[in-house]
């Protein structure tokens, strides 16, 4: 079903193309038919907002498709991206599971399908199924070690350009750099990487013009390549 935003619509966790590949939704059927007959399909426009920090839980939120950025902000508005969510997280876990506030905000970063389940359905689902409790705690996990690495990155590195370089690898990790250049799509802003390594978006503009000046890396659009892996590797023991 093809719907706004020009997204390819999963009506149904049944129907899921992706099913067997994320975490959450790999489940045995029986568990998949009642996710599905307590979950609302909903899709999102860049810039629209899931929830806020501070509000209330009223549910969780499964990305099916698109990007969604948590991040946190200071009482004076300065933001800190923690990460960008990719398909098949759900989002809103933590609050939703202690009834405490939720501590991001979530914002949509591209076009996005976030189906919703209501606080009440959504615990008394996992009450009803072990397996699917047991996803939850492998997700509350993975997430506590991708604050942890974000920590480090911002805690542990010595300069901006440390920071940068590392991000950028991370963002590579999965790419194989055997076969030469690596490319991958870049959907952030120099503001919204800035607020990911705890920088100003001056220094970050500055820092990809250093980059590229000592191929490092190329940017066409919103494609980035990074010619020299090791040159970046490098940058971390500067």
């Amino acid at each position: 079903m093809r719907a706004p935003y020009g997204l390819e619509i999963i009506e149904s966790c049944m129907s899921c193309p992706h099913r067997e590949d994320r975490l959450f939704c790999n489940l045995p059927t029986a568990a998949v038919q009642k996710l599905a007959s307590i979950t609302s399909a909903a899709v999102y426009p860049k810039g629209a907002t899931l929830f806020v920090e501070g509000q209330s839980p009223r549910g969780v939120f499964i990305l099916c498709t698109g990007k969604v950025k948590l991040s946190t902000s200071s009482a004076d508005g300065r933001a800190l991206i923690l990460r960008i969510s990719e398909s098949g997280e759900v989002l809103g876990l933590p609050a939703t599971v202690t009834g405490k506030p939720y501590e991001l905000t979530a914002d949509v970063i591209e076009p996005t399908q976030a189906n919703f389940i209501a606080r009440t359905d959504f615990l008394a689902f996992l009450r009803e199924y072990g397996e699917a409790a047991l996803r939850v705690a492998q997700q509350l996990g993975e997430t506590y070690h991708s604050a942890i690495s974000e920590m480090r990155t911002i805690g542990l590195s010595h300069s901006a350009g440390e920071k940068l370089a590392r991000f950028l690898l991370d963002l590579s990790s999965d790419h194989d750099a055997g076969k030469g250049d690596i490319k991958l799509t870049l959907t952030l802003t120099h503001e919204e990487i800035a607020q990911m390594i705890g920088a100003s978006r001056e220094t970050v503009t500055r820092l990809f013009s250093d980059f590229k000046k000592k191929e490092l890396l190329q940017i066409k659009g919103s494609t980035l390549i990074i010619k020299n892996k090791a040159g970046l590797e490098s940058v971390l023991g500067a």
